[in-house]
């Protein structure tokens, strides 16, 4: 049969065989995930989301969210989805049990999530933030802040937003405008307009937390003088029962290309002077701690476009198995009839091409979530670090770069449905939409590379990206152990050889004077990194798959790892030299960007 939102075979094999996550079990921390406790969650996951989730994607998209004098309402059937999301526990689901968490490690968390997303993205998008928001609340919050919010965030009671961009700001957060005056009872009075705030308003839950970046009155200038403060919509009393409206005024909401089922907001807080908030973390440390919670919304923002690539995929693998059109290029006679167009070539190349990606990326989010679980069970500081440090030059790659090739994957999959992948009968066009937001918020692709050059590369002396390098290294190396992949492996040492010179490259590059030159072509950097880490997963894959397949597989499975051998085949062959010249283009990078004059852009 079919399957639908994305190969549960494929799930299967990453949780298991590429990564083991069951090996988590041997630790009291995880003890309780055996393997039958984690086939069991994915499969509700997937039961919720075939189930629920899927049937509500297109009418959610087409009712969409409206707004009434500060009212906002998501789609009707999204209320029955959070109700169902409530009872499960899925909001918190790697979480403290004494706050309304699951405990369960992050490795499972992301499968679950891989199908929500795939599901129906936009209304996953309404409870993202909520966990995000509490777990700053965990962390940084007082034993009051947590008491009073925490269980009732986890658990979907209230929702929870991140409150940054400003009109005039954008993304330079440091310019924001938004004051906070410290008032008698060591509350603060908050107020400035935010906007482009995911679910800052809504009719799921009957409160909604904001932390909300402000400068208290005195602060540097910057962001070294940025506060988080927490800023009820309903202010809450010392009991936890709700108290009187905070002031909180939801002004409109954006009319967006795509994500129509999740309202996204402009916010202006006490515009009758009533706004109040309680210090979050330390006075001046509020862009520390906000990084907390946008990293982790930078990885869930790359499960959400892995949702809508692995959704396109599927949908365009079925279609093409059973859509009919066209002659085979080798049949004889104009009486031929014609076939399934998953027997055309062009048609092979762009399915090879979504699957490589589509799987590829779900190994980079599975693995960055399995570094999480490794902290969590390690007891060394040392590999603690190690571990942090591989999860921080990853963040860019799975939210920059994973989103960008997600997109090119939608688009394809619009692409092979043809003319039809262009209306709204089917959901391509839809996916595509509601993907091109994950090239945007949380940091812009062009930031995630930034951040990629400016500080991951240096991050610990440079110690992280090379510990990334020698994890490569090493799977190159177990490939020319598998005879049929050591031509593979070639081709991954020399791509890592090439990129680790290219690394150091540009380190110097950005701390000289043609540091301006180094950041025009930061993306393409951040491409090529993103290249290397996808034909490294790939090839992973690929050596799990040859080994099941010489000790033996089961009939049924030969076909799936034949399947993981080609993909790294096709990759590594195919796609991966065009990397070896984009390397080239960015190393020997001529100035032409920046010395280029503006007006010698035209237009005037």
């Amino acid at each position: 049969m079919a399957q639908v939102i994305l190969d549960r075979r494929d799930v299967d094999f990453v949780l298991h065989e590429q990564l083991e996550v069951e090996t988590l079990s041997k630790h009291e921390k995880f003890e309780e995930f055996t393997r039958k406790t984690i086939d069991l969650i994915v499969s509700e996951a997937r039961n919720l989301a075939v189930k629920e989730m899927l049937p509500t994607l297109k009418p959610g998209d087409e009712e969409g969210c409206t707004f009434d004098k500060g009212q906002v309402r998501v789609p009707e059937s999204f209320h029955k989805l959070h109700g169902l999301f409530r009872e499960g526990g899925w909001i918190a689901m790697c979480d403290d049990p004494e706050w309304g968490g699951q405990g369960m490690p992050a490795t499972v968390a992301l499968a679950a999530k891989n199908f929500f997303n795939g599901a129906n993205f936009p209304f996953t998008l309404n409870t993202l933030l909520t966990h995000g928001a509490g777990k700053l609340v965990e962390i940084f919050g007082t034993e009051k802040q947590k008491q009073l919010f925490l269980k009732k965030m986890y658990t979907g009671e209230w929702g929870g937003t991140m409150l940054l961009t400003e009109p005039e700001a954008g993304s330079d957060v440091g310019a924001l405008t938004t004051t906070a005056v410290m008032n008698d009872d060591g509350t603060y009075s908050i107020s400035g307009s935010k906007i482009f705030i995911s679910s800052g308003e809504n009719d799921l839950v009957e409160n909604i937390i904001h932390p909300v970046l402000a400068r208290i009155e005195g602060a540097p200038a910057g962001t070294s003088g940025i506060s988080l403060f927490l800023v009820p919509k309903i202010r809450v009393n010392d009991d936890g029962s709700l108290g009187e409206f905070n002031d909180v005024v939801c002004t409109g909401i954006e009319h967006k290309m795509g994500i129509h089922g999740s309202a996204t907001c402009s916010l202006t807080l006490g515009g009758k002077g009533q706004c109040r908030g309680t210090l979050l973390g330390e006075v001046n440390k509020g862009m520390r701690a906000m990084f907390v919670m946008m990293n982790e919304a930078r990885l869930d923002v790359g499960m959400q476009a892995l949702g809508c690539a692995s959704a396109s995929f599927t949908n365009a693998l079925n279609y093409a198995r059973e859509r009919v059109q066209g002659r085979h290029l080798q049949a004889a006679g104009k009486d031929a009839p014609p076939v399934p167009i998953i027997q055309h070539p062009d048609v092979r190349r762009m399915l090879l091409t979504m699957k490589a990606y589509t799987e590829g990326i779900r190994s980079i989010m599975y693995f960055t979530g399995f570094c999480e679980d490794m902290i969590r069970i390690s007891g060394d500081a040392n590999e603690k670090a190690r571990w942090q440090g591989l999860i921080d030059v990853l963040i860019p790659i799975a939210k920059g770069y994973a989103s960008d090739r997600a997109f090119d994957v939608c688009n394809m999959g619009v692409q092979m449905f043809g003319g039809y992948g262009y209306t709204k009968e089917y959901p391509q066009e839809q996916l595509l939409r509601d993907c091109k937001i994950t090239h945007i918020y949380e940091g812009t692709n062009g930031i995630q590379a930034m951040d990629l050059l400016g500080r991951k590369l240096s991050l610990n002396q440079g110690q992280a990206f090379r510990d990334l390098l020698d994890e490569m290294t090493k799977t190159a190396d177990a490939a020319r152990a598998v005879g049929r992949l050591e031509g593979l492996a070639e081709g991954l040492s020399n791509v890592i050889a090439r990129l680790e010179e290219l690394a150091l490259h540009m380190t110097k590059t950005a701390r000289s004077e043609k540091m301006m030159s180094a950041y025009a072509v930061a993306y393409p950097f951040m491409e090529v990194t993103g290249d290397t880490i996808m034909a490294w997963m790939l090839l992973w894959r690929a050596i799990v798959a040859a080994k099941s397949l010489e000790s033996g597989a089961k009939k049924k499975d030969v076909v799936f790892y034949e399947g993981q051998i080609r993909s790294a085949r096709f990759f590594i062959g195919s796609l991966l030299p065009v990397t070896l010249g984009k390397m080239s283009a960015v190393i020997t990078d001529d100035g032409t960007i920046m010395e280029m004059d503006e007006e010698s852009f035209g237009g005037k």
